[in-house]
């Protein structure tokens, strides 16, 4: 026998092996079913192990799991950890730390915590913790977090046994949270069961409502919780803490404020205050800049200075000086310089009026003006009256020239001057034969005009030019073709086969070869007129079909008895149609251009029910040009094909259409249509 901590374990009798990464040795499947003292039965082995090796790790784990059980049980009975046994040599710290884990657990359980722990433990510890918080719940929470394993599982089933935890450490359980015994899983705070019995899945408070998430606090959802976070922002000066509260942000702390190097920064709720840092002296006052500036007293201080006497500001302070007898304009000291006389500008040798009459007043003067000036008592000077200003349209007919102390009146090109020096009358220029092919008088002036087929020229406005209609903006759209300028006309073209010039002289109408008879198709051929051309065409039937007198070619399936081939192949027609399209200038919009009808109404037994259409393109679809949309008029589905993109001719495709009766999901006939399309490289 080996020796396992003072304990006899019997040798083992067989063993097999499997790797486990939390272990880090091979152990699988250890069965330990008695204790360190009982022999240890094993399955039969899948690859040999040193029996040594075995015993003590089997005996290990035993004693370990017995501890910690032993432990838990203390917890819940005594919810107290200091009094544990602490003998055997065997009896390691498992029992005390299980017991610890269990209290914070029962804890985390009273003060309404999660029973998902977030500190980093051991795993055994972890385990212990979510099965003690888990033991208080709510009845209602546990049949929430509760399950009972199905019998089809295969592993170790889900009990109370004492070797459980060990069996599912060793060789995998069957819960992802915990195990309460008798095939029942539970799952921890936050997590509900799946259907499956065993794994655990967040459940989502946030989604079903059942989270305290206050008005103005966003619910997110987290792994087995939530958190409420605040949605209003906190404003200016302010920052969200990550307990969701408004915490004032210290602008003088972070740098984050503007006062200048003479100011101390001082934080206030929100903001933030520059102080001065230093004082001025007398005479002086610190600006917003904090620098020391001179106070102005004489406009600061009411009455700086007695009367009489002048105040004159100085740096940092002020003087008085006496005031000495000061004349305004117009006047001057007399001879005493004790009072001011008036001054008689008039007298002087300067002519203040310029030649004209000159009047003196008290303190200032006045001038005598002229006809056709004015007096202006700011600058004392005689100006010109501007007559054309001040009487304007009442002087001249046309255009009022001012001159100095009068006016002269013009006219305008395309009049002259009349004899009473103010009317104008107008001249007939035409008399001279100015235009080159027309002329009109009009009133002040005459206007050339050209015959149908030329215009003005833009240059000088008298020759007449050809008109190129052939090069107008709107000129493409004169002739369908191609447009051949004349002088003071045009005439339209065709292209030299497969069109005829029409009646109005500009549009070009196909010219239909078929009918009449300029084609070279042979008997066995079939002649179809295109846009601008002819193609001679031949149709056969395929094998199992024949070809019906309809409009269009139509062949319709017909099978022999015994044909199995035949009579499962969901095809019960193959049409073939002609159709000619010109090249689109303008395309700007889906071009409908086919209509494929259901054979019978919605309510036929053919086609009980229109959903049951389905049309769809199988083949001859160049660069996704087309497509097909399904409409109902009448009770019956109709497909419409329509052109999607631009298509630049000349081209020439089948395009390959079907239209599916679609029974339980099964396609049970099928209708195929061939659209032969023909592309014109002319867009008419």
């Amino acid at each position: 026998m080996v020796p396992c901590s003072g304990i006899l374990v019997l040798p083992l009798v067989q063993s097999y092996t499997r790797f486990d990464p939390r272990l880090g040795v091979s152990n699988d499947i250890f069965d330990c079913v008695g204790l360190c003292g009982s022999a240890l039965l094993l399955t039969p082995p899948l690859s040999p192990l040193p029996d040594r090796v075995a015993q003590e790790q089997c005996c290990l784990a035993v004693m370990e799991n017995a501890s910690c059980n032993q432990g838990v049980a203390v917890a819940r009975e005594q919810r107290a950890c200091d009094m544990l046994f602490s003998g055997s040599i065997c009896e390691p710290k498992t029992a005390k730390t299980c017991c610890h884990c269990c209290l914070l657990g029962r804890a985390a359980m009273e003060q309404g915590l999660s029973c998902d722990l977030d500190l980093s433990v051991a795993y055994q510890c972890g385990q212990v913790f979510q099965t003690c918080c888990l033991e208080g719940l709510p009845e209602g929470d546990a049949n929430n977090t509760q399950g009972t394993l199905a019998t089809g599982h295969t592993g170790a089933l889900c009990t109370a046994d004492p070797l459980f935890d060990i069996r599912l450490y060793l060789g995998g359980g069957q819960c992802s949270h915990h195990c309460l015994g008798n095939g029942t899983c539970a799952c921890f705070t936050g997590y509900k069961l799946k259907p499956d019995g065993r794994n655990c899945e967040d459940i989502n408070e946030c989604l079903l409502g059942s989270h305290d998430c206050q008005l103005g606090e966003r619910c997110i959802n987290t792994a087995g919780a939530y958190r409420c976070q605040r949605e209003i922002s906190c404003g200016s000066g302010y920052e969200l803490t990550d307990s969701n509260t408004c915490k004032d942000i210290d602008e003088c702390e972070t740098g984050a404020h503007n006062c200048g190097l003479e100011f101390v920064c001082q934080n206030t709720p929100g903001s933030f205050q520059c102080q001065p840092g230093r004082q001025c002296g007398p005479g002086f006052i610190e600006d917003a800049l904090g620098s020391c500036i001179d106070i102005n007293e004489c406009l600061s201080h009411t009455g700086a200075c007695p009367a009489g006497q002048l105040c004159i500001n100085t740096v940092g302070s002020y003087i008085c000086q006496r005031n000495s007898p000061s004349c305004g304009r117009g006047y001057h000291l007399n001879e005493e310089g004790t009072r001011c006389v008036d001054v008689d500008e008039c007298l002087g040798t300067d002519g203040v009026c310029a030649g004209h009459g000159c009047v003196n007043t008290i303190g200032s003067f006045r001038c005598e003006c002229r006809t056709g000036y004015i007096f202006n008592s700011i600058s004392r000077t005689c100006e010109d009256i501007n007559e054309c200003r001040h009487y304007p349209g009442r002087l001249c007919a046309h255009k009022c020239e001012n001159v100095e102390g009068s006016y002269q009146c013009s006219c305008a090109m395309g009049f002259k001057l009349a004899t009473d020096g103010r009317s104008c009358d107008d001249v007939n220029e035409c008399e001279s034969n100015p235009c080159n092919q027309e002329c009109a008088n009009v009133y002040g002036s005459y206007q050339c005009y050209c015959r149908r087929g030329f215009q003005l020229s833009d240059i000088d406005g008298i020759t007449c030019e050809d008109i190129d209609e052939c090069s107008l903006p709107v000129g493409g759209h004169i002739c369908s073709y191609h447009c051949n300028n004349t002088p003071g006309s045009f005439h339209c073209s065709c292209p030299p086969e497969g069109y005829t010039l029409a009646s109005n002289g500009r549009s070009c109408q196909d010219l239909d070869e078929c009918v009449t008879g300029v084609h070279n198709c042979s008997q066995t051929e079939t002649c179809f007129n295109v846009l601008g051309g002819f193609r001679c065409l031949s149709f056969e039937c395929p094998p199992s079909y024949r070809r019906t007198l309809l409009e269009p070619i139509t062949c319709v399936k017909f099978c022999l008895p015994n044909d199995v081939s035949c009579l499962t192949d969901p095809v019960h027609s193959i049409s073939h149609m002609v159709i000619s399209l010109p090249t689109i200038r303008d395309f700007n919009r889906p071009e409908e251009i086919v209509f494929l009808r259901t054979a019978a109404p919605a309510h036929s037994a053919h086609w009980p029910n229109p959903h049951n259409i389905i049309f769809d393109i199988q083949g001859g679809n160049v660069q996704s040009s087309f497509d097909i949309v399904k409409r109902y008029e009448r009770g019956a589905a109709v497909g419409v094909v329509r052109q999607v993109k631009p298509i630049t001719g000349p081209l020439q495709t089948v395009l390959k259409v079907a239209m599916n009766h679609v029974t339980s999901g099964v396609i049970s006939h099928r209708n195929i249509i061939n659209l032969h399309i023909f592309v014109s490289k002319f867009w008419f």
